[in-house]
């Protein structure tokens, strides 16, 4: 079994920052791409940013404000969010694209609520 856990999430307010954590583990024995999709109230999920190795790509919405980063030893992705704006709320899930015991398969996590309010 593959469990995917984010953490981090929370109320904040406007022009304030977020870290969320992702965890992947089980039997893994790589992981390809790390990512975070979000999923606001009556919109369907979005991209927000992936990691495939060293290489990075954005939603045109966060770009300059969130950045994305790995900890390949610890099967961990981050998502640090700055500058957020009430249209950031969301609930945010992380995917992780990975190599098993046998083949290639994704997993999500439970996601975790990011609000952005004041």
């Amino acid at each position: 079994q593959v469990h995917v856990v984010e953490s981090g999430g929370g109320l904040v307010q406007p022009g304030g920052s977020l870290r969320l954590s992702c965890v992947a583990s089980g039997r893994i024995r790589s992981i390809n791409n790390m990512g975070w999709y979000r999923q606001a109230p009556g919109k369907q999920r979005e991209m927000v940013a992936i990691i495939s190795g060293g290489a990075t790509n954005y939603a045109d919405s966060v770009v300059g404000r969130f950045t994305i980063s790995r900890d390949n030893a610890k099967n961990t992705v981050y998502l640090q969010m700055n500058s957020l704006k009430p249209e950031d709320t969301g609930v945010y899930y992380c995917t992780v694209d990975y190599v098993g015991s046998v083949s290639r398969r994704s997993a999500w996590g439970q996601g975790t609520q990011v609000t952005v309010s004041s």
